[in-house]
């Protein structure tokens, strides 16, 4: 759901006429509903923003589906626990490019001209790791084609359910949102499930994902193409910060940003990994149902998040929920891999990225002027998908420390954060 700030505001860029974008699809839905029009149309226009939807979920959907299969790519191909984590971190790479420039390219060219190929990369990524059976490589090639899809669509895709909300124009970050979570929680849970209970599942398990993604490429093309909101949009453009607002954000928004995936990361591809023995064959069951609940934990807590959206307590709560996840990690991984413990810290690392993500956006929202909030927040989620890395530097570190040590390092480089964020901002609130 990160991605959704970042294009959203990117939808409200000035067009060459004078009129932003929402401005001109409202003038447009005004027109469309004089007497002439039929009610099918009407209907029409109040339904269009769900193809939009069905394509940024089904995006979503094969970007996570991946999570709960690194267990059965572990066992399976007999790789090392350092190469599937390599592959779950690599989407990050293929992601952030698109997610910086995706915006205006569908400024300049359309959301529609820029959905439909994401979504069709997005098949091409699931059916690239439906081969990972002849070798581990497809599976970093698979990864990055759905990092690749991801951050376009993730930009693109959350700007038009905005524009095409236009029947309930506050409801659009709402359906965007819901669309994201769809994606995110229910694609890992099914897929997790089919590996587990379906025949070759190392193929069966991308089933589902290419059959949505067929019905929302089906959905999209029905949709009416979109003009571009502006033909000349720079795809790369100084952000022109203030020399204060550049202190804040460099000293303040950045240095939170990696701990949004960090913690939800580890949650979602290093943790499950430390019940794999001891759960058996119900450990991709566990991973799959961990994985939903670290992404509906992330999205319940930010509604009561967003009350403090531009506090320094607000980042303080949110690493500190992150340490004590890391904690619990850290206690459960020292007696025996508890799995009850490992299940506790899931939830609790998926409520602190949460209140990281919340806490993150709220301080752009703050720095950035209309003119460059939607290039800053693609900024502060590039370097927060950073935090897609962190369960491969784990896995390496494995050769030289136990897990539950490396648990409360992460834990104290956590509350390190927390205390230079927190000093930071007490020095610009003064």
């Amino acid at each position: 759901m990160s991605a959704f700030s970042s294009s959203d505001r990117s939808g409200e860029r000035t067009s060459q006429g004078g009129h932003t974008r929402s401005e001109a699809l409202s003038n447009k839905t005004e027109t469309l509903d004089e007497p002439t029009r039929g009610p099918h149309a009407r209907n029409s226009a109040r339904t269009a923003w769900i193809a939009a939807a069905a394509a940024v979920a089904a995006v979503g959907w094969g970007a996570n589906q991946f999570a709960p299969l690194l267990l059965l790519y572990r066992s399976e191909l007999h790789v090392s626990a350092a190469t599937v984590q390599a592959t779950y971190g690599l989407y990050a790479i293929g992601l952030i490019p698109g997610l910086l420039v995706a915006g205006p390219i569908s400024d300049r060219f359309g959301r529609k001209r820029v959905l439909l190929p994401c979504l069709i990369i997005s098949l091409l990524g699931s059916t690239v790791l439906m081969a990972a059976e002849a070798g581990p490589a497809w599976l970093f090639v698979g990864r990055l084609i759905a990092g690749m899809a991801s951050g376009t669509a993730f930009s693109a895709g959350t700007a038009w359910i905005k524009e095409l909300s236009q029947d309930e124009p506050e409801a659009g970050a709402r359906r965007a949102t819901i669309a994201m979570t769809i994606g995110f929680a229910v694609g890992p849970l099914v897929a997790g499930l089919i590996a587990r209970w379906a025949p070759a599942p190392m193929l069966t398990a991308y089933v589902p994902h290419l059959v949505i993604t067929a019905v929302a490429v089906a959905l999209v093309l029905r949709t009416p193409t979109d003009p571009p909101s502006d033909p000349t949009a720079k795809i790369v453009a100084p952000l022109h910060l203030s020399a204060r607002n550049r202190t804040r954000f460099l000293g303040i928004v950045l240095p939170l940003a990696p701990w949004v995936f960090g913690s939800s990361s580890i949650a979602l591809a290093y943790l499950p990994e430390q019940v794999r023995s001891g759960l058996g064959d119900n450990a991709l069951t566990f991973g799959a149902v961990t994985t939903a609940l670290t992404m509906a934990a992330g999205i319940a807590i930010q509604p009561v998040a967003k009350r403090a959206a531009t506090t320094s307590r607000l980042a303080a709560v949110a690493l500190s929920i992150v340490a004590a996840g890391l904690g619990i990690a850290a206690a459960a991984t020292h007696w025996g891999n508890n799995p009850v413990l490992i299940f506790l810290s899931t939830f609790v690392l998926g409520a602190g990225y949460g209140c990281c993500l919340v806490y993150g956006l709220g301080e752009v929202n703050r720095i950035a002027e209309p003119t460059n909030l939607g290039r800053l927040t693609a900024v502060f989620q590039s370097v927060a998908y950073t935090g897609f890395a962190a369960p491969y530097l784990l896995a390496l570190c494995e050769r030289f420390l136990s897990v539950p040590a490396l648990m409360i390092i992460t834990a104290a480089l956590c509350l390190c954060s927390l205390a230079w964020i927190v000093n930071a901002s007490n020095k610009f609130d003064r």
